[in-house]
């Protein structure tokens, strides 16, 4: 198959991912509980997409621990986003040669 038609094919399910829910739902969501679990569901997509990579990412599963833990203390003391990334790449990469 041609690239455009994969193209097209990605097009028209990115398209119908956004415009369904605005088929499906033309009132307000009045539930408490499924506004709830809608308000979370961004969060949980995006967990679920960065925790593998995070630890397949280095082929360690050691140095993927030791960067992830790194980058959950930087950033629980607020540190800004690059700076959290830097702090999790140093650690991985100084376990790495210890390990």
């Amino acid at each position: 198959m041609s690239t455009a038609v994969y193209i097209a094919v990605m097009a028209g399910v990115t398209y119908l991912i956004r415009v369904l829910p605005f088929a499906f739902f033309r009132k307000k969501i009045r539930s408490r509980f499924l506004r709830s679990m809608l308000y979370y569901i961004p969060y949980a997509v995006l967990a679920a997409m960065t925790v593998p990579a995070i630890f397949y990412s280095t082929g360690s599963l050691v140095t993927a621990a030791v960067g992830t833990a790194a980058a959950l203390i930087a950033a629980w003391f607020g540190l800004p986003l690059v700076a959290v990334a830097l702090i999790a790449a140093a650690a991985a990469y100084l376990v790495h040669f210890l390990v």
